[in-house]
């Protein structure tokens, strides 16, 4: 493949519209449509109907919200606490193990 066949033959003005912000942006792209729409400038270009852009992402809007679905992270936190429920219950018995051992130790030292 030579540099000349490297970038692609039909990159042209395309308009990508965000239906759900009502924002439209004109850019260069290789992205195919059978729509078009007559743009500020009166020309017409090929539409590109998007369902997330920066006017809509909740990242570049500020409005970022954690969305729970299924309980997830209540989930999530229920096993956590059950892991150290369990992780302090183990953490007890292998002192009274220690404890009884040395016991058994003096003992057996004693006799």
């Amino acid at each position: 493949m030579s540099k000349k066949e490297l970038h692609p033959k039909d990159y042209g003005f395309v308009v990508f519209s965000d239906e759900s912000a009502k924002f439209s942006f004109l850019t260069r792209s290789t992205a195919k449509s059978d729509e078009t729409i007559k743009w500020t400038d009166g020309k017409e270009y090929p539409l590109v109907k998007i369902q997330i852009s920066s006017a809509s992402h909740p990242f570049f809007t500020g409005e970022e919200k954690i969305i729970d679905t299924e309980g997830r992270v209540d989930r999530f936190k229920a096993r956590a606490a059950r892991a150290a429920a369990l992780k302090e219950q183990l953490g007890s018995k292998a002192k009274k193990a220690q404890k009884e051992a040395k016991k058994k130790a003096k003992k057996e030292e004693n006799k």
